[in-house]
């Protein structure tokens, strides 16, 4: 597909894989992404997910016909962008592959790629391909150590990898219309807080390095295609790398017989009485749709309040909701406030030691939380005045 008369799009669908990287849920599938650059010499940027091979070179013949393709550009070594480098090399064994020097023992390690077939680029160098050139930005850690963006000023356009990426299949017209980024937004909060969550401070520095630029087009790795809501898209990574959110309470729980999901659910009618916006992730999978985690991470990033639910369970806390806490340790989020309850039979232990953990990651831990002994009740749990709490 022609996005202009240089960049024509050859991405495919994937809309079978159930997990991303094996952890993240895909109910809407996702998109690899790939771009062919067309001028005298034609540069390939990223390739795709293997498994897609018949349908990528289909696409790659569609827009070139039997024309080589001179050079591969290797945005980001993950194996869903480059998991076919080999395929092509294969396909057109005069190309070149353009990388960073942090790329090159990837290529070695991954697709025993020879030194000589590389060629090394660096910060503001360029390539060019006839009446155009592409200028290379290294951006590390977003979300890899040798993550790259490359820019066509003819074109105006950021080929920018993982960057302002979302999870989603995207429709036949990949470009995006006025109402694509309200359809994606939630999956592309999803996706950050996922994928790329722990490296808010890299990403701040690659939008201060990429803001001289006059982008018109972003070309990511997944995702649509966007030239109508760039401003929107680059304020909500911005938003989201500062740790910015909105007053809310994203409510976390697992419960084994209910009581600690009875206590969760009381919450969340009390902020809902009061006008507190709230979402509700039950992590022992009854309520949570197909999220799980990868959900409740996702609205981490929109509220300033985590209120966690947990049963003490062999004198600690409930292993989904432990591993919950541990994914949130892992990307350094700052800013929120932090509530804890549940329940236990003859010893309570979760509710202390969710506190602890919090602590640990400077959360503002709010009061001693509700540790309360076997079942449910109104009496027991007064969730009105935890409400009032939250507020």
């Amino acid at each position: 597909m022609k996005l202009s008369e240089r960049i024509h799009y050859v991405g495919v669908n994937d809309d079978e894989k159930s997990l991303f990287e094996g952890l993240w849920p895909l109910p809407s599938g996702v998109s690899y992404n790939s771009y062919l650059v067309v001028d005298e010499k034609i540069a390939l940027i990223d390739t795709v997910e293997h498994g897609f091979e018949d349908e990528f070179i289909a696409a790659i013949a569609e827009s070139i016909g039997d024309r080589n393709i001179d050079y591969l550009v290797v945005n980001h070594m993950e194996p869903d962008h480059s998991s076919l480098i080999t395929y092509i090399m294969e396909r057109y064994p005069d190309l070149q592959i353009v990388a960073n020097a942090k790329t090159l023992p990837m290529l070695k390690g991954y697709y025993a790629v020879p030194e000589e077939k590389v060629v090394i680029v660096g910060e503001n160098d360029e390539l060019s391909l006839g009446s155009c050139s592409l200028r290379f930005h290294m951006i590390p850690m977003v979300h890899w150590p040798e993550t790259m963006v490359t820019w066509l000023e003819e074109e105006k356009t950021l080929f920018s990898g993982d960057a302002f990426g979302t999870f989603g299949c995207v429709d036949e017209d990949v470009v995006d219309n006025d109402g694509t980024f309200e359809e994606y937004r939630d999956e592309m909060i999803r996706y950050y807080s996922n994928i790329v969550g722990k490296y808010g401070n890299p990403v701040q520095t690659a939008l201060k390095k990429l803001s001289g630029l006059d982008i018109r087009r972003v070309c990511s790795t997944h995702g649509p295609v966007w030239e109508n809501n760039i401003s929107k898209v680059v304020s909500l990574y911005d938003k989201l790398s500062r740790y910015e959110v909105e007053r809310g309470v994203c409510i976390v729980y697992g419960s084994m017989y209910g009581n600690t999901a009875a206590a969760a659910d009381a919450l969340a009618m009390e902020l809902e009485a009061r006008g507190i916006p709230y979402a509700i992730h039950d992590l022992a999978g009854n309520n949570s749709g197909e999220l799980g985690v990868s959900g409740a991470l996702r609205d981490v990033f929109k509220y300033d309040t985590v209120a966690v639910g947990s049963p003490t369970y062999n004198n600690g806390i409930y292993p989904p909701v432990e591993t919950f806490m541990k994914a949130l340790s892992s990307r350094l989020i700052r800013n929120r406030r932090f509530y804890a309850f549940g329940s236990y039979t003859w010893s309570g232990a979760s509710v202390r030691q969710l506190n602890e953990l919090a602590a640990s990651m400077n959360f503002e831990v709010l009061g001693d939380g509700m540790s309360f002994p076997q079942a449910y009740t109104r009496e027991k749990c007064d969730m009105a005045a935890v409400a009032e709490l939250l507020r």
